[in-house]
């Protein structure tokens, strides 16, 4: 049966996709490039009685998120790189309470303003958790339209069963680029999660509390230690990887997000050339998915990660693989995008 699809831009299918996977509560601030996602839930939250604010500041979305997601509400913010920097306080706050929400950063370039092209280099912000504190936020990294909206159903999920704040990585090309939908395609798994610590009132019951302030000697810790043996848990159960002709292959290329679509097509060219190339797509930064790496790893197989940054997702396969095998990058960024081009003459080098 042929299934009906819709064209949609990357932004337009986050916004729907938290929709559909049932976000009640959204506040934001705009930036350039993910404003779309602020403007579809302006025109759609307010006709299904659910919650849209703009906010007066990116430090005021987040705050209202974790007002929100206390109630046990579902909410989320988006914003692009500089925004998201400004939100991590907010964040911080929101793990240390173990609060479930969904962040969506667009990524622009930087350091600083920079400017609206597309670009990698905030992995490490989201990856290492930005804020203050012994925390984790677990990471997704969608690579086309589809994946925009089929991966908020996960990123809901998975903030409702860890208690834990949820990023969705994009970029400025992923955001804005269009692409046919299969819109309802994972509506199915919009779980329910029952949530005894939300305030909804004490209803007859001991009143909840929601913080990340412990003044009592050892309770911080004691948080703290509790946390990390959730942080093991999603190691161990939720990473999430592509790999595409790893079993071969004598080299294999590491990327994600919108940059795997262009290290794929690299790949796909020098196959049909006979080259034994291969890729590995990580959809999880964090946690990051170094199950993906174990038998290639031993085979001493030859990586080449490449991202629009200047190395960041390298230092993580560099810690997985260990020496076990080289590991070689190639990179631009501040709105420089490596072309099919240029990675297969990086790989003409190796």
């Amino acid at each position: 049966m042929k299934k009906d699809k819709i064209l949609m831009s990357g932004n337009e299918a986050i916004a729907e996709g938290a929709i559909q996977a049932g976000c009640v509560f959204y506040a934001g601030y705009p930036i350039t490039p993910q404003n779309e996602i602020i403007a579809y839930f302006a025109r759609r939250m307010p006709d299904m009685n659910r919650v849209f604010i703009q906010a007066e500041s990116e430090l005021a979305a987040i705050n209202m998120v974790f007002g929100a997601s206390a109630t046990g509400a579902r909410a989320m913010t988006s914003s692009s790189s500089p925004g998201i920097s400004l939100k991590q306080e907010g964040i911080s706050y929101i793990a240390g309470a173990e609060l479930p929400s969904v962040i969506v950063n667009i990524q622009r370039a930087g350091p600083g303003l920079g400017n609206i092209w597309p670009a990698q280099s905030d992995y490490f912000q989201a990856t290492r958790g930005g804020g203050n504190g012994n925390y984790r936020v677990i990471v997704l990294a969608p690579a086309s339209v589809q994946e925009c909206y089929d991966l908020m159903f996960d990123a809901f999920n998975l903030a409702d069963k860890y208690r834990n704040p949820v990023m969705v990585l994009g970029d400025g090309l992923l955001g804005q680029m269009m692409e046919p939908l299969e819109v309802n395609s994972q509506k199915s798994k919009a779980k329910v999660y029952d949530k005894p610590w939300a305030l909804t009132g004490c209803k007859g019951r001991e009143p909840n509390i929601t913080k990340s302030f412990y003044m009592v000697e050892g309770d911080l810790e004691e948080s703290n230690l509790r946390q990390q043996e959730k942080y093991k848990t999603i190691q161990e159960k939720e990473p999430l990887w592509e790999e595409l002709f790893t079993d071969d292959a004598r080299i294999i290329l590491v990327a994600y997000g919108s940059m795997s679509r262009i290290a794929r097509g690299a790949m796909n060219k020098l196959r049909r050339q006979g080259k034994k190339i291969g890729l590995i797509r990580p959809i999880t930064l964090w946690p990051f998915p170094a199950q993906a790496f174990s038998r290639s790893a031993a085979s001493k197989t030859k990586y080449l990660v490449i991202e629009m940054s200047y190395g960041q997702m390298l230092e993580d396969v560099l810690l997985t693989v260990n020496g076990n095998s080289p590991v070689e990058f190639y990179g631009r960024s501040g709105g420089g995008v490596p072309t099919e081009e240029q990675i297969i003459a990086k790989i003409g080098q190796l």
